[in-house]
């Protein structure tokens, strides 16, 4: 059985991808007063609330700048958050995701695979936003940015769209013959933002743990998107490497099984 070429049908049907993205960013802020003002307050938000516990009350630190700061934390946290939070919305979103959609579904000549794409490519959107504002507060900080860094972004940012997408295809099919996965997705989303030092450092002093982490490609794309904007170091292209192979797998493989399933979400719907 030959599988379509996934990109073929995207670009192929191009202006569906802008229409459903554009109206998965219209349903998020819909009703709201302030509107796409939301996509900067979120990650703000949330920002402030994990720099209050983890670097207030419990003094955290990266550890990386010399004499860091508050506020210096508090950008890593950020930047740690928008990469974050394109993962965990498409674990949190992707199994509702077809059959929250049974009228399309049911039409067989309808590109289905657009829907999850969709969604991963609106939370990229947000991402980005947090990313340019992380970049314009970053120069009032004492080590300022790594405009090199910055520039590189597009090679960071690469590889967790992949990610995301390959989560999104996968689960969503997934969801359609299996409902209860939308009660584990809280859980995981926890689990991949604690293992993914999100806001602590690596822990590179405690073989035991590291042992484990070090194969976490988010936790390594996070720790080089710090490295390379906010502590100007360069970027390990051999961890590069291995994160667009972990990339390219997910998102092989949640097309694959997007793709075998496909036929059967009508029989279900």
């Amino acid at each position: 059985m030959s599988l379509p070429n996934p990109l073929s049908t995207l670009h192929r049907h191009r202006d569906l991808v802008v229409q459903f993205t554009h109206r998965e960013l219209q349903l998020r802020h819909r009703g709201s007063r302030l509107g796409h003002v939301w996509a900067l307050l979120s990650p703000l938000t949330m920002m402030a609330l994990y720099l209050f516990v983890f670097g207030l009350i419990f003094k955290s630190k990266f550890g990386v700048l010399p004499n860091e700061t508050t506020f210096d934390f508090a950008l890593a946290l950020l930047l740690g958050l928008s990469f974050y939070h394109v993962i965990a919305e498409a674990i949190a979103a992707a199994p509702m995701l077809i059959t929250n959609q049974p009228n399309f579904v049911k039409k067989v000549v309808f590109p289905l695979e657009v829907i999850p794409f969709s969604t991963v490519a609106s939370s990229l959107y947000h991402a980005l936003l947090s990313i340019l504002l992380l970049l314009a507060i970053a120069v009032f900080s004492r080590a300022g940015v790594s405009w090199t860094g910055a520039l590189a972004l597009p090679v960071l940012l690469l590889p967790l769209a992949f990610m995301a997408l390959g989560l999104a295809w996968g689960m969503s099919a997934l969801g359609v013959f299996v409902r209860d996965i939308t009660h584990l997705t809280p859980f995981m989303t926890t689990v991949v933002m604690f293992s993914s030092a999100v806001f602590y450092a690596p822990p590179t002093r405690d073989p035991q743990i590291w042992a484990f982490l070090k194969f976490n490609p988010l936790l390594l794309l996070i720790n080089e998107a710090r490295k390379a904007v906010l502590w100007h170091a360069p970027i390990d292209y051999g961890v590069m490497g291995y994160v667009y192979l972990f990339a390219a797998a997910t998102v092989a493989l949640g097309y694959v099984l997007f793709a075998l399933l496909r036929p059967y979400f009508a029989e279900v719907l």
